[in-house]
């Protein structure tokens, strides 16, 4: 499995950002969809200022929260700044994306309803981006699970079998798993988002954490590159979090709306 897609100038261009930044099109393509049929309630205008705050300190953050639990990894500085090949975490993503929301709203002067409003469009565009970006980890032959019989893989497509043969031995294909379970998160919160009530400021969001977070907390579980928090995977700690954070959020979003008039 050849992780480099192609040279431009002499310097090598990895799969892996490839795959990033067409789940990022991918995204796009389908927040402005959100945006149009919110009817005037989500400005694409507006969306797409706020990714221009979110996005850098994503990526920002996902690096950083993956290095800060690899330290070990790394000898010097400038390995740490190189994610082309690897090494972006989701979480961490996450929280810098919240953090660039957060200063966009006050930039911006934004009210609170209308970020939420914003992040539930942006929801279901994430996680399709997430679903494709879990490609990347596939020609980076990583984020896979522990090693599994030549008859257990023989049930996916060959060229699947052929990027989890690594140094002889067959892995779970994890980062397929998670793909496919973001896939149908994907539709779940486009279902919602179609349903989704005049005061139900933020359901989307967190019908997104607690999906991801389910399929996440039992996909993570069998991968063997786990970031570790005090010998538990700190992703499954995380997972836990987000589902009754989730829950909570949703049970008072429905109670309040159901208090305020249509």
């Amino acid at each position: 499995m050849d992780p480099i897609a192609f040279q431009l100038f002499g310097i090598p261009v990895m799969w892996y950002g490839v795959i990033i930044t067409i789940g990022v099109l991918v995204g796009f393509v389908v927040l402005y969809y959100n945006s149009k049929r919110s009817r005037g309630v989500v400005s694409f205008d507006d969306v797409t200022d706020a990714f221009l705050y979110a996005f850098p300190l994503a990526l920002v953050g996902a690096r950083v929260y993956y290095v800060i639990f690899e330290l070990d990894q790394y000898d010097t500085f400038m390995e740490m700044l190189d994610f082309r090949s690897g090494g972006l975490a989701i979480h961490g993503g996450i929280l810098g994306a919240a953090l660039g929301i957060f200063i966009y709203k006050k930039v911006k002067k934004k009210s609170l309803t209308e970020i939420l409003d914003m992040v539930d469009a942006a929801a279901p565009a994430m996680i399709l981006a997430q679903a494709i970006g879990r490609w990347g980890n596939f020609m980076n032959q990583e984020a896979h699970g522990g090693p599994v019989s030549e008859e257990f893989i023989s049930r996916f497509p060959a060229f699947i079998q052929e990027g989890m043969l690594i140094q002889g031995t067959y892995y779970h294909p994890t980062f397929l798993y998670e793909s496919v379970w973001n896939v149908l998160c994907f539709i779940a919160l486009m279902i919602l988002l179609g349903k989704k009530r005049k005061h139900d400021h933020g359901i989307v969001l967190y019908a997104y954490l607690i999906l991801y977070s389910i399929g996440r907390f039992f996909i993570e579980g069998m991968r063997t590159d786990s970031l570790m928090f005090l010998g538990m995977r700190q992703a499954q700690l995380i997972s836990v979090a987000s589902i009754i954070f989730g829950v909570i959020m949703i049970y008072i979003t429905r109670n309040k709306a159901a208090n305020l008039p249509d």
